[in-house]
């Protein structure tokens, strides 16, 4: 997003400079050089205004929508317009006056490369120099004479290359720093293990769930220090992999469950009361303590789990509600020995 505020940016106020240098000229404030405008030049002054004005209000919307369904057709849309623009602007140049003006015909070909990179400089090069070239054979220049054509045609393709390889380049390092952007952040909120959301993003879904009814889940796992101990850490830990998973697919939706440290799991349920709540702990029990085949052998836990709620308007937290939850869990567990 940032990137493309950036780049709208850029273009709205490029614009508006060539807006402005537009209007002093047809104003006559340049002295000679603008004080006896040929009609053909003013339509085409004319004619650049409307167009760049046109561009603005595309760059504009596209400011405000970075993100928006439309914005590559509205940049595409901005492509157009540039080269238009500095199309017109080379080919009287060149054409009427006889100023070596081509060069000019790379800044739209940076504008593709900066927008479509180097499938934009490409297409944005082969139609202003087919464009350049069936203007100049229309409009017989002095300055071509000197063979500025092949000249023009050639700086023009490696303009287009470069620009365009480093158009494909930047985009790929935006592409990989949000990847690594949002994998950072999927570090700092998930279990590193098991991939379940960690305390830290516990915490914060339960305080968006201020002021609604919600009952909490705390589970252990009965049998787990000995499969650590007897069967080693790997295989402890591909058994949590497992648990963490069926726990996950066994929610209804809305509900969050995260590991808050060792066998230890939490579940949240927002609107949920205590029955749903007994229900689904019911289901979670059935789920857990189905073996798990790990490297040809069966492996199996059970748990022991402890539920509390709070109804709508109430003010006890998370905290609150854990505590109560570990407790009842401590005491499932007591009645699973017996």
């Amino acid at each position: 997003m940032r990137k493309r505020r950036t780049l709208e940016g850029a273009a709205f106020v490029a614009r508006g400079l060539g807006l402005v240098c537009t209007l002093i000229f047809l104003a006559g404030a340049l002295g000679p050089a603008s004080e006896h405008v040929p009609p053909t030049l003013r339509t085409s002054c004319i004619l650049g205004v409307f167009l760049m004005v046109c561009g603005n209000v595309v760059a504009a919307i596209n400011f405000r929508r970075p993100t928006g369904p439309r914005y590559s057709a509205y940049s595409a849309i901005q492509v157009g317009i540039d080269t238009s623009t500095v199309m017109g602007i080379v080919v009287w140049a060149q054409g009427y006056s006889g100023q070596t003006a081509w060069p000019l015909l790379m800044i739209a070909i940076v504008v593709g490369a900066y927008r479509h990179r180097l499938a934009g400089s490409l297409v944005v090069w082969s139609v202003t120099s087919a464009g350049f070239v069936v203007a100049m054979n229309v409009i017989p220049s002095p300055a071509l004479r000197t063979g500025e054509l092949p000249m023009c045609l050639m700086v023009g393709l490696i303009v287009a290359v470069l620009s365009g390889i480093q158009g494909e380049a930047f985009a790929r390092q935006v592409r990989e720093l949000e990847l690594a952007r949002r994998a950072m952040q999927h570090q700092a909120h998930h279990d590193g293990l098991t991939g379940l959301p960690n305390r830290e993003q516990v915490d914060a879904y339960a305080a968006a769930q201020r002021g609604r009814s919600l009952a909490v889940l705390v589970l252990d796992l009965n049998g787990f220090k000995l499969v650590n101990d007897v069967r080693g850490h790997a295989v402890g830990d591909r058994l949590l992999q497992e648990v963490s998973h069926r726990l996950a697919t066994g929610l209804r939706e809305g509900d969050l469950a995260g590991r808050i440290g060792g066998d230890e799991f939490i579940v949240l349920m927002p609107g949920a009361d205590e029955h749903t709540a007994a229900e689904l702990a019911d289901r979670l029990r059935d789920d857990i303590r189905r073996p798990v085949v790990i490297d040809g052998d069966e492996v199996a836990v059970g748990t022991s789990i402890g539920i509390a709620c709070r109804p709508a308007g109430s003010s006890r937290t998370l905290d609150d509600l854990t505590r109560d939850a570990d407790t009842a869990m401590y005491e499932d567990k007591a009645l699973s020995r017996t």
